[in-house]
């Protein structure tokens, strides 16, 4: 066979036929490069089972590399794919296993929800105090008029004809000269007046103020007696005047004691006492406000006052009258949060913001029950005086809340009122913390009172372990 058949032989292989031309090419290429090039699977074609060609060989490019043809080649890429999504999330599993997200790796108690409330109380043995709160205000109490004398009440045992001498209302004067007094001297407001000391001066004569409940409604002197000529000597020897018996009997050792007392206020020493020349008041009195001027005329209100200690006033609606009792306490609450201690110390009589006579004109409508309308606003004056005056600071006037205690539970069991538990049934329960479980017990609820409820029921005992909002 010559060598140029040895060009054009076709070599043929179990698989198929090679072109003897293709082979030499190859040849060439390699010789030409001065070495053997590395094999290009680009090049060759593909073959199926049965020995024949699914394609002809594609040419090799040198600049980009072959795509794997054929379904061979794309089953190849499908399985090497597959096999790479699978890696990734076998990777992702390790991954999730060691970082716990699929609730492995962290025991039986990582696995489950938490369990238990966020907070816990313990049952108390404790005494509950209900109460009511009511709107008050601090001062110096109810103001009262000293009223001029009138000028027909001057001698004798006449009554003065003074009125408004109920509640704290006295009435001044001057003696027989006040009816055509002229006003000389007067308190500012805000001053303490105490026992002996001026009222007020008319014609320049002081009236002084004296202690006590009987006012000087007769001119006093020997011979009289009463309570009123009691008191008089009563507050005398309080002044520091001696040489007479205190009773209830006005002899000449009394009138000698009156002459040193007017000759001390500068005035005429008769021996005699007169409507008008003292004002009498239970105590020591605070001016709220002057009614009269320097130079006025003596006559109506000459001015207002009150008592000398701060009190609380409450108007309490007579339905919560039970509430208050003489000698009963309350806490008060100040305009700055702060609290104190009240007692009561007086308490009124009802009185009603309506019309008492519940006639027409009220605003009723005029129903037939108008004098019930009027008792619905019907309230009870209450007064309460402060344990602790400092702890009021500097407050002279001021609203203030006070709260009543309407009921007491002494050695009670209870809880906050946050840890009860509503029952989709009725009922409450509240649930009770042993160890690390919890379980709802039902109990029975009592009084409620400073944020808590009273509480019995079936394993309820003092320190038991509730549950409570964080």
């Amino acid at each position: 066979m010559t060598s140029q058949e040895e060009g054009t032989v076709e070599r043929t292989s179990a698989r198929g036929t090679v072109d003897a031309r293709d082979t030499a090419d190859a040849g060439d290429a390699a010789d030409a490069g001065g070495g053997e090039l590395e094999p290009r699977a680009e090049t060759l074609p593909a073959f199926d089972g049965g020995g024949g060609v699914l394609e002809p060989p594609v040419p090799a490019e040198p600049a980009e590399p072959a795509e794997p043809v054929g379904p061979r080649g794309r089953r190849r890429g499908m399985r090497i794919a597959l096999i790479a999504a699978c890696a990734v999330v076998i990777a992702a599993a390790a991954i999730g296993a060691a970082s716990g997200a699929f609730g492995g790796g962290g025991g039986q108690a990582d696995a489950s929800a938490p369990t238990g409330p966020p907070a816990t109380a313990k049952v108390q043995r404790t005494t509950l105090t209900s109460s009511q709160t009511m709107d008050g205000q601090l001062g110096y109490g109810d103001t009262s008029a000293v009223q001029a004398p009138s000028s027909s009440g001057a001698s004798g045992s006449s009554q003065s004809g003074q009125s408004g001498q109920s509640g704290q209302s006295a009435q001044g004067g001057g003696g027989s000269s006040s009816a055509a007094g002229i006003v000389t001297w007067m308190p500012a407001d805000g001053d303490t007046i105490t026992r002996g000391k001026p009222v007020y001066k008319v014609n320049q004569q002081s009236v002084p103020l004296l202690y006590g409940s009987v006012p000087l409604y007769r001119t006093l002197g020997p011979g009289s007696s009463g309570s009123d000529v009691k008191m008089l000597e009563q507050n005398l020897r309080a002044l520091g005047y001696k040489g007479f018996t205190v009773d209830s009997t006005y002899d000449s050792d009394t009138a000698a004691a009156v002459e040193k007392w007017q000759d001390d206020l500068g005035r005429t020493q008769t021996g005699e006492v007169k409507v008008g020349d003292a004002v009498v008041a239970s105590g020591a009195r605070r001016v709220a406000k002057a009614g009269l001027a320097i130079g006025d005329t003596l006559a109506g209100d000459v001015l207002t006052w009150t008592g000398t200690d701060r009190v609380i006033s409450v108007d309490l609606p007579v339905q919560y009258a039970d509430l208050a009792k003489k000698g009963g306490e309350s806490t008060v609450t100040l305009p700055d949060n702060s609290t104190v201690t009240a007692v009561v110390t007086d308490i009124g009589t009802p009185t009603s913001s309506g019309n008492a006579s519940g006639s027409g004109s009220s605003d009723s409508g005029g129903s037939s029950d108008s004098a019930g309308s009027g008792s619905s606003n019907a309230t009870l004056p209450v007064e309460l005086k402060v344990k602790d005056t400092k702890k009021l600071g500097s407050y002279q006037a001021a609203s203030v809340s006070v709260e009543f205690a309407s009921g007491v539970r002494s050695n009670v069991l209870a809880v906050p009122i946050s840890a009860l538990y509503a029952l989709p049934h009725g009922g409450y329960a509240v649930e009770v913390v042993t160890g690390t479980t919890t379980e709802y017990r039902k109990v029975t609820l009592g009084m409620f009172g400073n944020g808590m409820v009273e509480v019995s029921g079936t394993g309820i005992t003092a320190g038991t372990v509730v549950g409570v909002p964080k």
